[in-house]
């Protein structure tokens, strides 16, 4: 029984058992939050802003930097911030008044956008480094990393880990604002996974062409790239604090697929030809 086997079929009964609910497995950075009130954003906007590029989470108006006694920097895009208003209303023959909600946005910048704030983000930035792991590398993992034949880029920071197939790089956040440094190499093995998929490479159809997320060929891609780091980090002996989080995160896509456990015996054939393929002189023992 090879080790990608007995992974398949460990991952396979912990989504038999059920698992626990998959964790974003790095908060440097933390939640979307406004720097006056420290209050994280809700709803849709959470999901926005955790998804910007900047290197901070914390967010502002026009105004609230004035008033912080900084302004936003020339020619800075906004990000527009959602909420609801409730617009009273009266009918017109039975005259009872009732509440009509109303979608509104207003325009939020990013601290990092900002002019004559740089104490303020000085003072947020060490206490960010407060809460860093000290991060030490794993010598095999790094090996893994190291014998990926042409390699895409590998670039730190923001709060986003993803690779982009057009550009060909992987992006990661800084390797201290990982929960654990086995957890920052689970991630990376995912996204080095999704990048074997480039059309120079294995030409895996859920990379090389275009896909649009929550698709079933976008959910697939993210089976593979999952089980391949799953692999790798078997490989690399740190399965054992990554196999639960790994397990979670695959059961929510295969809700996607309509639980179709099935699936798992493919997207794992391709997987092991994306490792095989990153780590070509690495042959796992049976």
């Amino acid at each position: 029984m090879s080790v990608y086997d007995i992974v398949t079929d460990t991952i396979v009964k912990k989504l038999d058992e059920g698992t626990i609910p998959w964790k974003r497995p790095w908060n440097g950075l933390g939640s979307a939050k406004n720097v006056i009130s420290q209050k994280e954003y809700q709803g849709i906007n959470r999901f926005l802003l955790d998804l910007s590029s900047y290197d901070s989470n914390y967010w502002l108006t026009y105004k609230q930097a004035k008033d912080l006694g900084g302004h936003i920097k020339k020619g800075s895009k906004s990000t527009p911030i959602v909420y609801w208003n409730w617009l009273q209303k009266q009918d017109e023959t039975t005259k009872e008044k009732y509440s009509v909600p109303l979608f509104r946005y207003y325009r939020g910048f990013n601290i990092t956008q900002t002019e004559g704030l740089d104490h303020l983000i000085k003072k947020l930035h060490q206490e960010d480094e407060a809460k860093q792991i000290q991060f030490e590398p794993i010598k095999e993992c790094e090996q893994i990393v190291q014998l990926y034949p042409n390699a895409p880029p590998i670039e730190h920071g923001g709060n986003r880990a993803y690779y982009h197939p057009s550009k060909d790089y992987v992006k990661l956040p800084l390797k201290e604002h990982f929960h654990s440094i086995p957890e920052y190499y689970s991630t990376l093995f995912h996204e080095l996974v999704h990048s074997s998929g480039n059309l120079k490479r294995l030409n895996r159809k859920g990379i090389a062409e275009p896909t649009y997320f929550a698709t079933y060929e976008y959910s697939k891609e993210e089976l593979v790239a999952e089980m391949g780091a799953s692999f790798l980090c078997t490989m690399t002996c740190i399965d054992n604090d990554t196999l639960d989080n790994s397990a979670a995160y695959i059961k929510g896509w295969l809700g996607k697929l309509r639980n179709e456990k099935k699936l798992l015996v493919t997207a794992a054939a391709q997987a092991e030809k994306a490792v095989q393929h990153i780590s070509p002189n690495t042959t796992p023992e049976s």
